[in-house]
């Protein structure tokens, strides 16, 4: 790490405890109200199925809980270690923002949580429901706190600078500000693609493994539906959000688009290699008008370029080009897999539907006979929603900078006066931690599926009454 400031190594620490963090939160958001939505389907149907599929998914609903709260801890305290600057600055904002989400949503999940993870057999199945049904909605809770503090970080407004240091004027500004119901929804709906492809590639992976069970089944046509459902408003929700960007961040839109000279009748670049010293792309392959007709909703609309954001003394006041111009193809790419893959997948099981066992009751969707072929190429992707939020979030952070928060504050301006061989051992601690843990919790997710393929999961039996679900009930130790 020769030659790194404190600075950039700061940003790389930063950058490797947030990109490990979000993994975790990102399902959690979703498989919440997976899990609320399987709950109901049993309350409904008595069908042991729904209880089955309940109880495998709660586990690893579970660990990612943990594993969220875990290493969401660590990226507070870096706040103080690495960037105080931050909070000296706008503390005043940051500061109630995240309490708002301990008040809200930390205390809701950690009194319900109990109840919906070891409750099954324990407590009235109206409360096991609602305990479930509380903690998915503090997931979102959670979620959409700390959505508005990094929104807000993007388009600030509501507040007033008296001595360098920000204060609140309009709290209702400040949360509701232009860019967080876009960054809200569009995150939000990542989650549920995230957790329909891990449903998706772990039955996939228990059908290969020969489980036949009903839960296996319907969990496989769950995930594939709900992922073909979800990727066309993710497309529609990702053009919105892109219109707004342009409206306030024009220069991450240039960066995103490898867009240097101001023009109309834009191309839509398909692949390039930006060349941020000769301020060109090289190797260009792209759709005349197309990038004018998405971002304006015309043919001649007009974009502007990189070379707008440059000073007259040659002082460069865009984000870096390439990341940006990369990061945000790999999660576009990952989007249209989605797509192919979820709509082929509900094409294929609706051709099926008369092969269902069952073929007396009304089935739209049937997994027998599915190409071999199909159901490998969704094992893999069951942490494309990781890719795609990963490359997503790389895409609007980098994309904001040199600017901490937009406007107000530069990175460079809150990072701590701390030696960087000291930063520069944290950070090789740091990533052979969350190596080691991702490795882990990869393992027990194959382990868990594997498993519940060989039958040795506890399963719901006799479910013919109300109330308590005669279902062994999880130990701590699962």
């Amino acid at each position: 790490m020769e030659g790194l400031d404190t600075l950039i190594l700061s940003r790389i620490q930063f950058a490797a405890n947030i990109s490990f963090h979000i993994l975790f939160p990102t399902i959690t958001i979703a498989l919440g109200w997976v899990l609320f939505f399987f709950r109901v389907r049993f309350a409904q149907t008595q069908d042991d199925k729904w209880m089955n599929m309940y109880r495998f998914w709660v586990k690893i609903f579970a660990l990612s809980f943990a594993m969220g709260v875990v290493s969401g801890i660590t990226m507070s305290f870096q706040f103080g270690t690495n960037w105080p600057g931050f909070m000296e600055t706008v503390g005043n904002i940051a500061g109630p923002l995240l309490a708002y989400e301990v008040l809200t949503a930390f205390f809701l999940e950690a009194v319900f949580i109990g109840i919906m993870l070891f409750g099954f057999s324990r407590v009235p199945g109206w409360l096991h429901m609602l305990a479930t049904g509380l903690v998915a909605f503090g997931t979102t809770v959670s979620a959409f706190w700390i959505i508005v503090l990094n929104s807000w970080m993007h388009t600030p407004q509501g507040f007033e600078m008296i001595d360098g240091v920000a204060f609140a004027t309009d709290w209702w500004a400040i949360i509701f500000n232009p860019s967080m119901p876009y960054r809200f929804a569009h995150m939000w709906i990542a989650s549920g693609l995230t957790v329909a492809f891990l449903i998706a590639g772990v039955s996939a992976f228990r059908w290969l493994l020969g489980d036949r069970s009903r839960d296996v089944r319907t969990a496989l046509k769950v995930g594939v539906s709900i992922g073909a459902l979800l990727i066309p408003v993710q497309i529609f929700l990702g053009d919105l959000h892109g219109l707004n960007t342009k409206e306030y961040q024009p220069a991450k839109v240039a960066a995103m688009e490898g867009l240097w000279e101001t023009g109309t009748n834009v191309p839509l670049i398909l692949f390039a290699i930006p060349d941020e010293a000769a301020r060109e792309n090289h190797a260009e392959i792209g759709i005349p008008g197309l990038a004018s007709l998405i971002l304006t909703h015309s043919w001649d609309g007009e974009l502007q370029g990189l070379n707008d954001f440059v000073a007259e003394d040659g002082t460069v006041l865009h984000p870096p080009v390439a990341p940006i111009f990369y990061s945000f193809r790999v999660m576009v790419g990952t989007g249209m897999a989605m797509l192919a893959l979820s709509w082929f997948g509900v094409f294929m099981m609706w051709k099926r539907r008369r092969m269902h066992p069952n073929p007396g009751a009304c089935h739209w969707l049937a997994v027998e006979g599915l190409p071999k072929i199909y159901l490998w190429a969704l094992v893999p992707m069951a942490f494309s929603g990781w890719v795609a939020t990963l490359a997503g979030w790389y895409t609007t952070e980098i994309g904001r900078q040199p600017w901490l928060v937009q406007g107000v504050m530069t990175t460079e301006m809150a990072v701590a006066d701390v030696p960087a061989p000291m930063v520069a051992g944290t950070l090789v601690g740091y990533l052979v931690v969350y190596g080691l843990l991702l490795f882990a919790y990869i393992s027990v997710i194959v382990y868990l599926a594997r498993k519940a393929a060989r039958g040795e999961d506890g399963r719901a039996i006799n479910m013919a009454h109300s109330g308590k679900a005669q279902v062994e009930a999880l130990q701590p130790a699962e």
